[in-house]
Order: C-alpha cells, then structure tokens, then sequence
C-alpha cells in the first residue's frame, strides 16, 4: 500500500466524524433549513456525502483527476440555482469542506509520519487542483442551469410555487388551481412521478397541481370541495406509485392556503423515508417522528449511541435481537405474536427481550419510544441509497 493510500485508509476511518463536522462547517455558511424544505437540506447532505468520497478518492490516487465528478454535486449546483441560492453561498460552502478536510489530512499526516515537508507540498497541491477542479464544474453547472432553466411557462409556476410555500406574496392565477378549500399535498419521485400523481388525483376526483422540482421530483397537490381522507387514499396511492415505478409521499390534508402550505411540507419532510423505505408510497402521519428524527443529526446519533451500541455487544453484532425486537415492537408489543411471525418459542422472544433490557440497562417499557426509533432509523439507513433529491425551497 501507498502512502497516499494508507492516508486515504486512516481519513477514511475518521469519515463519520469528518462527514459530521464537515456538515456543520457547511450550515453555518449559511443555514440551509432557513430556505423552508426539509429536502433541500437531504439534498445537501447527500451532496456533503459524495464530495467527500470524491476527495478521499483524490488523496489515494494523488490525482486532481480521480474520475468523472459525481452526478450529486452537479444536482445540488442546479438545485441552488433553481431555488435562489446564490453562487457565492454555494463556493463558500465548497471553500468550507475543503478547508475543513486539510485541516483532518494535515492531523493524520503528522500523526503517521507518513510525509516528509516536500511530499505533504506535493499532496496539498494535488488537492488544490481538484479543488480547483469542481469549483470550476459546479460553477459552469450552476450557470448553465440559471441560464437555461425549464420553459418559462413552467418556470414561472415553479417560482410561484415556491414563493408561495414560502409564505410570500404571489399570483396565484397563473396555477389555475384553486387556493380556497381542501388540499392534500405530495411529492412523488422516480419512474413516472407525475403520472403517479394524476392517478392518485383521479381516483380522489380531484383538480392536480404538479410542479417540476430538483432532479426527477415533482410537487403534486389536489384540491377538492371537501376534506380529503389520506387512510383512504393510502392503498390508492400505493398501487399508483407500484404502477409507475415512483415513490411517494402524502402530507396531512389542509384548508385554504395556510394548509396548502403545510400539507406540501409534510409531504416534502415524509419524502426522504419513502425513498429509502420498503414501501412505494408513505403517509406522514405515519412516518412524522422518523421524519423528523432523521433529520436531526444530535438526536439520530444519540439514539444509536443509547440503544444500538449496547446491542453491538452480542456475538452476533445485535442482529438478533434487532430483528426480535423489531417483531415486537410491530405486534403491539406482543411477545406471542412476535414469536409467530419469527418462528421461534416465546420462551426464546422473552429471553431476547431480557438480554436486550440487560445490554440497554433500561426496562424496555421505559424506553420503548426511543428504541423503536432507533431501530427504524437504523433499517432506513440500511435501506437503498436515495435515488434522487427532492424539489428545493
């Protein structure tokens, strides 16, 4: 192994902390929940995610050229764009993480005597070209798509759309739908996203309002004359999300613009669970806490560090017990059923049940919200990579 690669490797096994502090460099720059979406902000950690791998791919191959830039922060530029960011914010954010990640190479360099003066010069001006590098390319990609953005018909609901869930003053005329009454928002992704919408509002004999977001994400909404019933369109949804291939989220339903606005930000925070969950389409009464919870990086490490560390004890890495656990938490808490569906005795769920409460320290009737939470961020997280970024702002 190389020296630039056993470098990479030591980098490499500080990522999460790397990753962590470099997400908090990048927010204070400016704050990117302050634009109104939850998924503008997962559109940015994902972004933070692949720049990072990029440059540790940099720093092995002691090249400004490690391969193609990835696709995510070509999407993120085009996001800014799209949602008024400026460019300035953009380049301070990537000044941000580089400076951040010199700071980690240059601790890692000195702790492993690795480098000599002269060979930390030549690793430190190899990174600064592939700074250079995407700078460079996003800023030409962030350009491109301020230049040229959809049709202007378009644009303009687009930009209505997001003055208007901003809470600013807008003409609505333009949308040809009707603010007044009864919505329920969503937001739909992959596949044919938007003919999973005009399903979804057909079967609701709702009037449709879709809007082109960041990446293949579109804003739906529907209007009716009453409140519409979301337990009732849940399964509907389902089957128009499986039949085009998307998936989909389901706000709360909202009256008059107040609502309007509500309901597409709850869909927008249940969107990043439909992406990376098991089933095609979510509703975000059913999914509010995970939302949530994912998206706060304090409470997410927590619960992980909490519940999930101890388990790791087990010689099996708490595998076992995570999926019993998860059995009972889904049987109501019901160590007979749990037993069924895993096909073991419930002598064998009660033991499991103990051993967790032993590893935790805590009586599970004591801690059962946070464990179950825990739990599920931790099957989400082991779910399937998003596939893209929800709209922005």
């Amino acid at each position: 192994m190389g020296k630039t690669a056993e470098l990479a490797a030591l980098l490499r096994a500080r990522r999460a902390e790397i990753e962590a502090t470099a997400r908090e460099r990048v927010y204070a720059v400016s704050d990117p929940t302050a634009v109104g979406d939850p998924a503008y902000v997962a559109g940015l950690r994902t972004a933070i995610s692949a720049g990072l791998d990029y440059a540790l791919a940099g720093i092995e191959a002691q090249s400004p050229e490690p391969g193609p830039i990835p696709g995510e922060l070509f999407a993120q530029a085009r996001s800014a764009a799209r949602n008024g960011v400026s460019l300035d914010t953009v380049l301070r954010r990537y000044f941000a993480g580089y400076a951040l990640l010199g700071d980690f190479v240059i601790q890692e360099a000195e702790r492993s005597e690795l480098f000599g003066f002269e060979e930390l010069k030549a690793l430190s001006k190899a990174q600064g070209m592939l700074f250079d590098r995407l700078v460079e390319a996003t800023s030409a990609e962030y350009r491109r798509a301020a230049e040229h953005g959809p049709p202007s018909p378009e644009r303009r609901r687009a930009e209505c759309v997001r003055r208007l869930l901003a809470g600013e003053l807008a003409d609505s005329s333009q949308l040809a739908y009707e603010l007044d009454g009864w919505h329920l928002g969503a937001v739909a992704s992959g596949g044919e996203a938007k003919a999973a919408l005009r399903a979804l509002a057909a079967a609701a004999d709702a009037r449709l309002l879709a809007v082109e977001g960041g990446g293949e994400a579109v804003w739906g909404g529907s209007a009716a004359g009453q409140r519409l019933d979301p337990a009732a369109l849940s399964p509907l949804a389902a089957e128009a999300a499986a039949s085009a291939g998307a998936c989909l989220a389901l706000g709360e339903p909202g009256c008059e613009l107040a609502g309007w606005r509500l309901t597409h930000r709850q869909a927008a925070a249940a969107h990043p669970v439909a992406q990376r969950g098991p089933r095609p389409s979510v509703r975000y009464a059913d999914v509010a806490l995970l939302a949530s919870t994912s998206q706060d990086e304090v409470l997410a490490a927590s619960l992980r560090q909490l519940y999930l560390d101890p388990l790791a004890e087990e010689r099996d890495g708490g595998t076992s017990l995570c999926r019993t656990l998860r059995a009972y938490f889904s049987a109501g808490r019901n160590a007979s059923s749990a037993a069924a569906a895993l096909g073991v005795s419930r002598k064998t769920v009660n033991e499991r049940l103990r051993t967790a409460e032993r590893h935790i320290g805590r009586p599970l009737g004591a801690c059962a919200a946070g464990l179950e939470a825990a739990l599920d961020l931790e099957e989400m997280s082991l779910a399937a990579v998003p596939r893209i970024v929800p709209p922005g702002r």
